[in-house]
């Protein structure tokens, strides 16, 4: 039964950071750091740097600035843009230091794991937010970034402390942004679209890559048809 637990708790404490880390890498690791110097977390050793104060400190300022640069519109998409080279590579590492002292292979695998579910959320965030900039008003972009806050710390509470109920809602999250992320996409590309034709900068509804193979190869026989039949007339 400790041994179900403890690994629950691990797995909870993996995903909960690196989720958190792609949507605001400095909340966690103030939370971290903080919980693990005041005794309220039992961090491993590989993650008691962050009980630092110097760390501590860091991820408090930079927590600062990220929550009044996330809540001006246009400003929030450039800020995301530049943490799409941190929160991922933070969560792949701080996903890594939670599964402890163990084989090389694990930590690879957890640092894959925790990777690929920062990039997952930080999609998310960054592909909601574009659309969300659409609107001129500044309420919705406030709303939104105190949200994600609410959630980032919500979402650690609840994977430090009820690692079952956090892993269920951590599915249902993961499940969300895989139905939703096509769509941001699609809306992003129109809207990069919108804007190229604004701005005088010729589009190409369809790039020659998209074009299906089938009608390429019926494109091409058509061609060498054509060029045959021209070839008759004119030596006849």
């Amino acid at each position: 039964m400790e041994s179900y637990e403890a690994l629950m708790a691990t797995l909870a404490l993996m995903l909960g950071s690196s989720w958190a880390s792609g949507i605001n890498i400095y909340a966690v690791i103030a939370i971290l750091g903080l919980g693990g110097s005041t005794g309220h977390i039992d961090l491993p050793s590989e993650l008691s740097v962050l009980q630092d104060p110097l760390v501590i400190g860091a991820a408090a300022v930079m927590y600062v600035v990220h929550f009044f640069v996330d809540k001006i519109p246009g400003a929030d998409t450039a800020w995301d843009t530049i943490h799409t080279f941190i929160r991922i590579p933070a969560g792949a590492m701080l996903a890594a230091g939670t599964v402890g002292d163990t084989t090389p292979a694990l930590e690879v695998a957890a640092g894959l794991l925790g990777g690929s579910v920062a990039a997952t959320t930080h999609a998310t965030k960054s592909g909601a937010r574009v659309m969300i900039n659409t609107s001129p008003e500044p309420v919705s972009n406030w709303s939104a970034s105190l949200t994600e806050d609410v959630l980032v710390l919500s979402g650690m509470w609840a994977a430090l402390n009820h690692p079952e109920v956090f892993l269920i809602l951590f599915v249902i999250f993961m499940g969300f942004s895989v139905w939703a992320l096509p769509k941001l996409w699609r809306f992003i590309k129109l809207l990069l679209n919108k804007l190229a034709k604004f701005l005088g900068v010729k589009t190409s509804p369809i790039a020659a890559n998209d074009t299906p193979l089938s009608t390429q190869a019926h494109e091409s026989k058509s061609l060498q048809t054509s060029k045959q039949l021209t070839k008759r007339t004119d030596s006849e």
